[in-house]
């Protein structure tokens, strides 16, 4: 990683003296996660890998309920401190027992699970194909391994745009000159910004898409891939950025490249300033987990001219991003920000298809202007719009985005959508079944496989062998999804 540029010692991971324990990150699709889990078994085998079991405790206002429920069950009158007193001495009390969504816990070979911890099947669910640690990880992490195999939707994006284009994504540039560009404009795809409510071009694109990112981009103007690494570790960390780098950038005219991104910058800024590798380590890790620095250790910062910015700004970290996650992050962006740039409908197919959620198939195959009316809506409800419309919003400025570059959206087709994904006709993209509103996966899937059996005949058809309900019916007849189905199966002379 030297050679690019990237200056990630190895020692960030096991420390000088190889005395800390590694945490070791591996991202996978979501649709593969189960396999490479399932995979950790036949690499270490059954006896040394669990999953990393989790304690479910009484939450405050859950404890506050149940202290209710039983004075009302029993009519007794507690007063307010009584309440208190007995909801406190609830909170906290194990409730279940689960597992870690992505964490995989390895046994040494030569050491057996129960030197470390008993073991449990989660929620007592004696048919689950894992079993996990009876403690939860936090009380063991210095003294086993964890891998945390965990699903993303970005590596599916990135397999879907491969599947659709025949790219080899590992073939595409970092240093795209037009790519740069969406990171401080929108020139390059061909909108102003106020056609698409945004002063840069990456709305859709992972790491640099939300309001906050693209707030940092057009504050800090970024051109390389460096600068892009480090916006990646500042939005990521806890109290590096606003408050922070964010002020001696505005008001102290410190660079963006000298501000602290990273956790490893810590270390090898201290280190390249004289300080003891061993030492510079120490400071690195008591900052990026929000420790602060012992006295004793900034006198030395200080001694070898460590500027006093510096010291203070450390001093108000409370969690930093490691490097290697930035880099792998930020090549991802860049990946997927190629085909937004050069291979715009393939790029709109497989975000809507992967990322988005909640859709308002009415509002976006109408054009622009109602899906601009559809997002005004939402923002003019401020923080009262609920999560789902927050969602909505996030896709509709994708949408308003995509049609203002001259592509368009059709209604779901009977004859040719996918159940998931959308599918590419020319410069429209035809929504799945799964973007009708009410209709889930199960049922999507289910009609896709009764068409591909057989044409649908008729509406009543469509609802027996396609498990569909009658509000879905009406629904697709409104939007002109059925208008060549006649209602039953049964022709008159009428229909010929």
């Amino acid at each position: 990683m030297d050679r690019d540029g990237h200056d990630i010692p190895f020692e960030t991971f096991l420390g000088f003296y190889g005395d800390k324990v590694p945490d070791i990150d591996l991202n996978f699709s979501g649709e593969y996660q189960a396999h490479a889990h399932a995979y950790t078994k036949e690499l270490f085998g059954e006896e040394y890998v669990y999953r990393a079991g989790t304690i479910g405790t009484v939450a405050d206002k859950t404890a506050f309920g149940y202290v209710k429920a039983y004075e009302r069950d029993h009519n007794f009158r507690f007063s307010s401190a009584e309440i208190d007193r007995l909801a406190k001495g609830c909170t906290g009390v194990k409730r279940t027992t689960g597992q870690h969504p992505g964490g995989i816990i390895v046994i040494p070979d030569y050491m057996d699970v129960y030197d470390f911890t008993p073991i449990q099947f989660p929620a007592d669910a004696q048919d689950s194909e894992w079993k996990t640690t009876h403690f939860d990880f936090h009380s063991i992490h210095d003294n086993v391994l964890k891998l945390d195999i965990l699903g993303h939707d970005d590596p599916t994006v990135i397999r879907m745009l491969q599947d659709l284009s025949g790219i080899d994504p590992q073939t595409i540039p970092p240093n795209d000159p037009d790519v740069m560009k969406i990171f401080g404009s929108t020139d390059v795809l061909g909108v102003t910004p106020e056609q698409i409510f945004s002063k840069t071009g990456t709305l859709g694109i992972p790491e640099f898409g939300t309001r906050f990112v693209r707030g940092m981009l057009e504050q800090t103007s970024p051109n390389t891939f460096a600068e892009l690494l480090q916006i990646s570790g500042l939005s990521h960390g806890t109290d590096v950025y606003l408050g922070n780098a964010e002020t001696l950038i505005r008001e102290n005219n410190i660079p963006l490249a000298d501000v602290i991104g990273c956790r490893d910058d810590i270390m090898v800024y201290l280190i390249h300033h004289g300080m003891d590798d061993g030492l510079a380590f120490k400071i690195m890790e008591s900052v990026r987990k929000g420790k602060g620095i012992p006295d004793d250790w900034q006198a030395e910062m200080r001694a070898k001219e460590i500027p006093e910015w510096y010291i203070q700004s450390c001093l108000k970290i409370k969690y930093m991003f490691p490097k290697a996650h930035a880099a792998a992050y930020v090549l991802m962006a860049l990946r997927v920000a190629y085909f937004k740039v050069h291979q715009p409908i393939r790029y709109y197919c497989a975000f809507f298809s992967v990322r988005a959620q909640d859709f308002d198939l009415v509002a976006m195959t109408q054009g622009k202007e109602m899906i601009k009316t559809r997002m005004k809506e939402i923002m003019d409800k401020g923080l009262e719009a609920s999560v789902k419309e927050k969602s909505l919003l996030t896709v509709l400025e994708l949408a308003n985005e995509m049609v203002e570059r001259g592509f368009n959206f059709k209604m779901v087709d009977l004859d040719k959508s996918h159940a998931n994904n959308f599918v590419i006709e020319g410069d429209t993209l035809i929504a799945p079944f799964r973007a009708i509103p009410g209709l889930g996966g199960n049922v999507a899937n289910q009609i896709v496989q009764a068409r591909e059996n057989q044409p649908f005949l008729s509406k009543e058809d469509l609802a027996t062998r396609g498990k569909v309900s009658k509000t879905i019916i009406d629904y697709m007849n409104e939007n002109g999804v059925l208008k060549n189905l006649p209602d039953e199966n049964q022709l008159s002379l009428f229909d010929f």
